[in-house]
C-alpha cells in the first residue's frame, strides 16, 4: 500500500515537472517567431466569428448532430490556426518592442514595456486556449475559450500601432 502511494506521488511530481517544462518553453519566443516584417496578418472578423459562442449554438440547433460535430471540428481546427498565428505574431512584436524599451523617450519606453507585457500575456493565453481547443476537439460537448486570445490580439495590435507612431510619427503603422 505504501509503495503504491509513493509511486502515485512520484508520477504526479513527474507530470508536474514535465508540464512546467512544456509551459515555460512554449512561453519563450522561439527562433520561428522571426524578426521584423514576419508578422502574419489575421482576419480578426473571421476569428471573432469562430470564437462566438452564439454562432456555435446556432450551428448546434440548425445541423444534425453528426454534421454539427464535423463542422465544429473544422471550426476548432481553424480557430487553433488563428491562435497559433496570434502567438507567433506576439513573439515577433515582443522582439521588436524589446528594442524600444531602452529608448530615452519615457512615453516610448512605457509603450514598449506595455507591449512586451501584453505579448507575454497573449502567448500564455494562446497556450491555454490551444489546450482547451484540443480538449474540445476530443470532447464535442466541452466549451472552448479562445476569446481571451482574440481580445489580447486586438489590444496588442493597438499598442503596437501606438509604439510605431511614437517611434516614427510621420509613417503610418498598421498591424
Amino acid at each position: 500500500m505504501t509503495l503504491a502511494i509513493i509511486l502515485v506521488i512520484a508520477a504526479v511530481l513527474s507530470l508536474a515537472v514535465i508540464l512546467g517544462t512544456v509551459v515555460s518553453r512554449s512561453l519563450q519566443p522561439s527562433h520561428r517567431d522571426g524578426g521584423p516584417g514576419q508578422i502574419e496578418p489575421i482576419d480578426v472578423e473571421a476569428f471573432r466569428n469562430l470564437t462566438d459562442p452564439a454562432e456555435d449554438e446556432y450551428l448546434r440547433l440548425r445541423l444534425p448532430a453528426s454534421e454539427f460535430r464535423a463542422v465544429r471540428r473544422e471550426r476548432l481546427l481553424a480557430m487553433a490556426a488563428y491562435v497559433k498565428t496570434a502567438r507567433r505574431n506576439a513573439g515577433v512584436v515582443s522582439h521588436l518592442a524589446q528594442g524600444a524599451v531602452t529608448t530615452q523617450d519615457p512615453r516610448t519606453a512605457e509603450a514598449a514595456r506595455q507591449l512586451v507585457d501584453d505579448a507575454a500575456l497573449l502567448r500564455q493565453n494562446a497556450f491555454i486556449a490551444l489546450f482547451r481547443i484540443r480538449v474540445a476537439i476530443v470532447l464535442p460537448n466541452s466549451r472552448f475559450a479562445a476569446a481571451p486570445v482574440l481580445r489580447g490580439y486586438e489590444r496588442l495590435s493597438g499598442r503596437a500601432m501606438l509604439l510605431g507612431r511614437l517611434q516614427n510619427p510621420s509613417s503610418p503603422v498598421r498591424i
